[in-house]
């Protein structure tokens, strides 16, 4: 079944690009296309895509206070987070919203169609190097609140795990990593999800950022 996607960037050159390397695969179709959040929460409500390419900075709505908006109406869409490596503090908001994985603008085919796929299977995927420059800004920071050891009530192997996902690995080579099963690494990021009160991967990592839980 193809699978169609929503492009939402205020530049055009970035949306025709996109819809150039999507339509080469045959299983994906661009459905529509925005320069703001404002007509995107249109366009999301009339064509009901299964998957959202997302700009952050765009004039009239931004595509965090998209992704907000979203949130309160419960549209459930995977969305997926274009952005730049000038956007670090942008991305952890970004996770907390719930968004699926992130995409440099220059990014390659192949990275596009996996970031995708592993977003309509409800899964996170963070790319590496997105997270690595995420990461050295917040260590850049002068002085941040960090949990101490323990305080966040995660075990070595929960917190095993969750540096791991933060890296972005899928559950399936954290389990090859760490010599267990995917079926107990998903079991430990049910366990992560409660003690740090969330409900997601991204959300995991978001405040595992925030509070300094992982680390390069």
């Amino acid at each position: 079944m193809t699978k169609n996607v929503l492009i939402v960037d205020d530049h055009v050159l970035v949306r025709e690009g996109l819809k150039l390397i999507i339509e080469t695969n045959p299983e994906y179709r661009v459905v529509g296309e925005a320069e703001n959040g404002e007509t995107a929460l249109e366009l999301v409500r009339e064509l009901k895509p299964d998957v959202i390419l997302l700009d952050l900075n765009m004039p009239v709505m931004n595509g965090l206070d998209a992704m907000r908006r979203m949130k309160e109406q419960s549209i459930c869409i995977p969305v997926i987070i274009l952005t730049t490596y000038n956007e670090n503090d942008y991305m952890v908001e970004g996770l907390t919203l719930g968004a699926k994985g992130y995409l440099l603008k220059d990014m390659s085919r192949e990275k596009l169609f996996h970031t995708m796929e592993s977003a309509l299977r409800g899964e996170t995927l963070l790319q590496p190097e997105v997270m690595e420059s995420v990461f050295a800004r917040k260590q850049a920071k002068s002085v941040e609140a960090v949990s101490a050891p323990g305080e966040h009530g995660l075990s070595d192997k929960e917190q095993m795990v969750l540096q791991a996902a933060a890296r972005g690995y899928t559950s399936k080579e954290i389990a090859f990593d760490l010599g267990i099963s995917e079926r107990t690494v998903k079991a430990h990021l049910t366990n992560i999800y409660t003690k740090l009160g969330v409900d997601s991967r991204s959300q995991a990592v978001a405040v595992a950022i925030e509070q300094g839980i992982v680390h390069l």
